[in-house]
C-alpha cells in the first residue's frame, strides 16, 4: 500500500476528487491532508472522508524541518500539491526524490510561476488571447511549476469566457484527469522500485 499526503491551502474541491477516486478500490491510500490555513474547506473535505488532518505553520514548514517528520512518521510514500500554493522547500524534496506532484491550472511553461495561481492565472490566459487552456500536472522541484511534465490536457479558451467561466472548465479537468494520473505515476513508481 502507498500511503500519500495532500498539501492544500483552499476548499479542497481536487482533495474531495482524489479522495472519491480513491475510496476503497486502490493500492494507494490517502493516509493525510496537510494545510497551511486554519479555516480552509479542505479541512472539512478531510473530516468528511475521515481521514487525519494537520495544520501546517509558514515559519516550520519554509525555515525548519517542512513537517518531515510528520509525515515520516505517518510512513507517507509521497506528497500531492492540490491548491497548495507555497513553495516547497529543499527537506521535502531530497526526502521524497520524483515523489511530489502538483497540479497547475494551465499549459506549462505559459503561466506558471510565483505569483500564478487561480484566478490570476486564468485572467493572464484570456488577457494574452490565447486559443486554448488546460492542465499541467509535473513533479515538483526547487522553483515554481518547474519539475518535470508528468501530463498535460488542453480545453478551448471560448470567445466569451470570463476568468470564473474558464476556471470552471479547467477544474473539471483537474477533477478528471489528476486521480488516474497520480495513481498510474505512483504504481509506475512502485513497479520500478520491485522490479
Amino acid at each position: 500500500m502507498t500511503r500519500l499526503a495532500i498539501l492544500a491551502s483552499g476548499g479542497g474541491s481536487n482533495a474531495d476528487a482524489i479522495l472519491r477516486y480513491f475510496g476503497g478500490h486502490s493500492n494507494i491510500e490517502i493516509a493525510l491532508i496537510a494545510c497551511n490555513k486554519k479555516a480552509a474547506g479542505v479541512f472539512q473535505v478531510a473530516e468528511n472522508h475521515s481521514v487525519e488532518s494537520i495544520y501546517m505553520s509558514r515559519e516550520r514548514f519554509s525555515e525548519w524541518d517542512g513537517y518531515l517528520p510528520e509525515f515520516q512518521q505517518r510512513n507517507i510514500d509521497g506528497l500531492i500539491l492540490a491548491g497548495f500554493l507555497w513553495k516547497v522547500p529543499d527537506t521535502l524534496i531530497k526526502a521524497y526524490p520524483n515523489r511530489i506532484l502538483n497540479i497547475h491550472p494551465a499549459l506549462l511553461p505559459k503561466f506558471g510561476g510565483q505569483g500564478m495561481f487561480g484566478i490570476h492565472v486564468h485572467r493572464a490566459v484570456l488577457a494574452a488571447r490565447e486559443s486554448e487552456s488546460g492542465i499541467t500536472i509535473h513533479r515538483v522541484d526547487e522553483h515554481y511549476d518547474n519539475g518535470d511534465h508528468v501530463f498535460q490536457a488542453a480545453c478551448p479558451v471560448e470567445a466569451n469566457d470570463t476568468p470564473e467561466t474558464l476556471s470552471k472548465r479547467v477544474l473539471a479537468l483537474e477533477h478528471n484527469y489528476y486521480p488516474p494520473v497520480i495513481e498510474k505515476y505512483f504504481n509506475e513508481r512502485n513497479d520500478s522500485i520491485d522490479s
